[in-house]
């Protein structure tokens, strides 16, 4: 596997009968719903300074086609969830209930926090209860989102429309576009199949890789259009994805601006016509548009065996007259480069299948790796087989290497997850935080939903350095 083809890794396909996809047409005129940006989710503000946010998982109907409601699940409303927005050095409280009838989790991912606050599938939210995990954000400005975590069901429930994105701010990040809905935009992709009804239809549970839809959707929203008003516009991309990997670029093949990555902004803007992104991935870019003009974003065909096709995504259209933008600039505030330190620890993950790490499923009550809080270690990530990627909970990594050659400079910032492409090997510097718990585990696995249901999951700990040892693999937590 080389360079090229971890810049344009196939899209990631399930069973063959789900491929039957339409080509993109290219035509502005299909395009005829405006897009729909997610609200700001408004805290309260406690006498402490706490910033509260109430999140309630909910049943709702939903029309992903226009003029056929159904159901769909969400937070704060029948589709997706709101949008939260939150500083370094806040202290944040998140206020969670599920008034769904099954019960469920809400995993912040990206975010460095404790691991009893983490979302994973230790923290269960039974139906009609609420959890309320608090933290003080303490990470670089970046994008992050938050989902279900339930093990064995996360597939299903991000598929039904549980999802939402989570920025964090830092002051040093002011020169870029900020004014969220006006020149700050997210987009959350994601594919469906629908039924005749407009329904949301197949089994995240079958095939290799689960659900691969036919119909796109940005926030949400079929077929839909984007009016821009200024120059440069900031979009803030999450494949949020069952297992579609997006192949991004203009219909023009436009050059833009990749300013960041999952977990932090670059050192410089990196000037592309294309970017890839695996389920779970973001990546901040800034296009520039001209007045009057309207431009389709889409996706491409893989180079891999498996080709899924062009896609259209949104259409974005160029108001008469541009509001002006800053220029770009030369430099951004970028977390500094993770070293790699002097005889650093060297973890190793062979990927097999779809539902083992290491030969192994996932076991709720098995501690798979135990970490010194703040160590630097390598991680090598061996995949033996098709298409997967990598996520850790909690960290901050960067790519070293695939197959030996480095990735491509759009790529090489801070992240917390990473596509492995088929039979190749990818190195990671990981970076941990220093929140100790030798009782409750994080997570690392495939963030193809479908395998990470499946069991392609592992488990660790952080604890005090020199406490490594006194830490059993094998805990009384029951086994979901």
């Amino acid at each position: 596997m080389n360079r090229r083809q971890f810049l344009a890794a196939a899209a990631l396909s399930g069973l063959a009968s789900a491929c039957a996809a339409p080509r993109a047409t290219g035509d502005p005129a299909a395009f005829h719903t405006e897009l729909r940006v997610p609200p700001l989710l408004e805290p309260e503000v406690g006498e402490d300074g706490t910033r509260r946010f109430a999140l309630t998982m909910q049943r709702g109907r939903s029309e992903i086609l226009t003029g056929k409601p159904v159901e769909t699940w969400g937070f704060n409303g029948p589709h997706l969830g709101p949008t939260i927005r939150a500083a370094r050095g806040d202290r944040v409280r998140m206020t969670v209930t599920n008034q769904l009838d099954e019960a469920s989790t809400v995993h912040w991912h990206g975010m460095r926090l404790p691991a009893k606050m983490d979302g994973g599938p230790h923290q269960m939210i039974e139906p009609g209860a609420t959890w309320s995990p608090h933290w003080t954000i303490d990470q670089p400005a970046a994008t992050s989102w938050y989902h279900p975590h339930p093990h064995g069901e996360t597939a299903r429930h991000v598929y039904r429309g549980l999802a939402g994105m989570f920025i964090i701010d830092d002051p040093a990040t002011a020169d870029l576009p900020a004014r969220y809905g006006v020149d700050d935009f997210p987009l959350i992709l994601q594919d469906k199949l629908l039924a005749e009804d407009g329904s949301p239809t197949g089994d995240p549970s079958r095939g290799t890789f689960g659900i691969l839809g036919d119909r796109m959707l940005v926030n949400g929203t079929h077929a839909a259009f984007l009016n821009v008003r200024t120059e440069r516009v900031r979009l803030r991309i999450l494949n949020g994805s069952n297992a579609r990997m997006y192949h991004l670029a203009f219909a023009d093949r436009r050059e833009f601006h990749v300013v960041g990555n999952d977990a932090g902004l670059l050192p410089t803007p990196v000037e592309v016509d294309r970017v890839s992104l695996t389920p779970g991935e973001r990546v901040e870019i800034v296009v520039t548009f001209t007045a009057g003009e309207q431009v389709l974003l889409r996706t491409l065909s893989g180079s891999d065996d498996i080709d899924e096709g062009d896609f259209d995504l949104l259409k974005f259209v160029a108001a008469p007259q541009l509001a002006a933008s800053p220029r770009l600039p030369a430099h951004l505030a970028a977390p500094a480069p993770i070293a790699v330190p002097p005889n650093a620890v060297v973890r190793r993950f062979r990927l097999n299948g779809h539902d083992a790490i290491n030969g192994k499923e996932m076991d709720m009550s098995r501690i798979d790796e135990v970490v010194p809080a703040g160590a630097t270690e390598i991680w090598e990530i061996e995949n033996t087989v098709y298409a997967h990627n990598f996520h850790i909970h909690e960290v901050a990594f960067q790519v070293l290497d695939v197959d030996g050659e480095k990735p491509p400079a759009y790529a090489s910032g801070h992240k917390d997850t990473v596509y492995v492409p088929p039979k190749s090997t990818v190195r990671l510097v990981v970076q941990f935080g220093r929140f100790t718990d030798p009782a409750t585990p994080y997570m690392y696995h495939c963030h193809i939903l479908r395998h990470e249901d499946s069991g392609m999951m592992g488990q660790f700990v952080i604890v005090e350095p020199g406490t490594e040892n006194q830490v059993p693999r094998m805990t009384a937590t029951h086994h979901i």
